[in-house]
């Protein structure tokens, strides 16, 4: 139509409305083929409507609206039709294959091991785990990644730190508890319990720091690690690959990474420092590889890191970084376009720290790790199911407060609690029945679902491919929450005001036929997001 019409590229969408008062599906199309012609836009969107045949049996009624925008309202026969597709494709409704096999690399979480995993790692968790989600759900290839922070000052402060403890307990003797000991951790060191936990289960190692260092460091790295990929498994999160940033320097990626940009004349040398030629690449200034001491800059490893992604053959990477690190972002992308790489190659998805609210008051330390709520605390107070979902309500890169209470309620004002109790009450439908959902077929007639809550609820489950594909390319899993709020209203208001059961057999039929959809599309919703779909709450 667009081509007909004189703009073949026109960038038009047909969407859902927000005010169901403007129809089922709207278009802008008219308006920008004004724009191209420079006219009036209501002029052509009645010759866009003209020139549209329209099914009766799809299309019931077509209104222009405003500047120019087309409104269409569904046929019901053809909203009915969808229950069919729906219960036909079952767990797989709402998938896609428009990532056409794509390969991409979500990496997320990357914590340094030298503690536990905070809140707001556990939000960085929820939303890099929903955005590959969303990617294998409309056909991309995914690899979910952890780049381990093993190397660097902060790691030998780590080892610094349990050696004190350990020598803390040794001396401890009589002592009810080594905590109870003055502390001597080095400036910069770390202080909370779980290095306590570990010295205790620390091997036995040589007299003196130095012969000592070697082994602790290996013991402490695991130890974390294990610590570590034990809560993220508890909530729900795995990875396919695990990467050192130490092995990085160890197997001479970085050193062939310096070799690679030398011989691009990317860097310089200028007051006896290395440079990276960022600026000519889309970067403020140009950016200190190596620093006039000889230590390399936390850049280089990077490039490398990124370098590698891109020799393992995946055609995107996107990092769920901390909202801190925003300023980070051009010169990374810079130095991956001075290498040749494809704008489209890197991608960043920021997420903001969290702050915990319990019992109407901000919940700042944690006996743990003595200076921020753990992951594990949040995890002990509301559970997986509602710290996921809690994490994943709202944009990644917007400030959010975790309020305890408030996910910890069994009633409506709970959102989790709230879209789980609209799947339960689907399944209660076919227990009350007597009959298991897969049993009760998938064909409805379209005159026999006559109220007004049957065509909204139809409506929303019609909405689930469309919402999945647009929170896959924006990278927003919050739209799938905000998706599965709307099908919990519309579920929770059919339920009350549409009987299914006694009622005339086509219309329990139908109904049967839309509580089946509706659990499904539920169901497909939440498990989606990692979350678990009751039958029973």
């Amino acid at each position: 139509m667009a081509r007909a019409l004189g703009a073949p590229d026109a960038p038009f969408v047909l969407e859902r409305p927000r005010d169901e008062g403007h129809g089922d599906l709207a278009t802008n199309l008219a308006m920008l083929i004004a724009k191209t012609r420079r006219t009036n836009p209501r002029p052509v969107a009645e010759e866009v409507v003209r020139s549209l045949a329209f099914d009766p049996g799809v299309v019931e009624r077509v209104e222009i609206a405003g500047p120019g925008f087309i409104n269409f309202w569904l046929a019901r026969d053809q909203l009915t039709a969808s229950l069919a597709s729906i219960v036909r494709a079952g767990e797989s409704y709402g998938r896609a294959s428009f990532g056409a096999e794509t390969r991409v690399n979500v990496e997320f979480v990357s914590a340094n091991p030298t503690g536990p995993l905070h809140v707001g790692h556990g939000r960085g968790a929820a939303l890099g785990d929903g955005i590959a989600a969303l990617l294998e759900w409309t056909g991309h290839v995914v690899t979910r990644e952890f780049y381990i922070n093993d190397a660097g000052g902060q790691i030998d402060k780590l080892v610094e730190s349990l050696w004190v403890r350990i020598q803390q307990q040794k001396g401890a003797k009589d002592a009810k508890d080594a905590k109870d000991l003055e502390v001597a951790i080095p400036e910069g060191g770390y202080h909370g319990e779980y290095l306590i936990d570990a010295a205790a289960r620390a091997p036995e190692v040589p007299a003196g720091f130095a012969a000592a260092a070697p082994v602790l460091r290996r013991f402490i790295l695991q130890f974390q690690r294990e610590e570590q990929d034990a809560l993220l498994a508890d909530f729900g999160v795995r990875f396919d690959v695990h990467s050192s940033e130490q092995e990085i320097y160890d197997d001479g990626r970085v050193a062939a990474t310096l070799a690679e940009l030398a011989a691009r004349q990317l860097s310089y040398e200028k007051d006896g420092a290395l440079w990276l030629r960022s600026e000519a690449h889309g970067d403020d200034k140009d950016r200190v590889l190596r620093k006039s001491d000889g230590s390399l800059t936390y850049l280089v490893p990077d490039i490398a890191y990124h370098r590698d992604k891109h020799e393992r053959g995946f055609e995107r990477v996107i990092d769920v970084w901390g909202a801190d690190h925003h300023g980070y972002i051009p010169r990374m992308r810079a130095a991956l376009r001075a290498l040749g790489y494809p704008d489209d190659f890197f991608e960043v998805a920021l997420v903001q720290l969290v702050k915990v609210v319990r019992g109407g008051e901000e919940v700042r330390m944690s006996k743990r790790a003595g200076d921020f709520v753990t992951l594990r605390d949040l995890l002990d107070w509301v559970g997986v199911d509602a710290a996921r979902y809690f994490f994943l309500m709202r944009k990644g890169e917007t400030p959010f407060t975790f309020d305890v209470d408030l996910a910890r309620k069994q009633t409506d004002e709970n959102p989790v609690f709230y879209v789980q109790m609209a799947h339960a009450r689907m399944s209660g439908i076919f227990r009350v029945a007597g009959r298991e959902p897969e049993a009760v077929g998938e064909e409805a007639a379209p005159d026999a679902l006559p109220a007004p809550q049957d065509a909204e609820l139809l409506k929303e489950l019609s909405r689930f491919p469309e919402v999945v594909a647009a929170a896959a390319r924006a990278r927003e899993p919050h739209r799938i929450t905000g998706y599965l709020e709307d099908l919990a209203r519309a579920a929770h208001g059919w339920y009350h005001h549409c009987r299914v059961l006694g009622e005339p057999p086509a219309t329990e039929q139908a109904r049967l036929v839309l509580a089946r959809a509706a659990r499904q599309v539920l169901r497909n919703g939440l498990r989606l997001l990692g979350l678990s779909a009751p039958d029973r709450m």
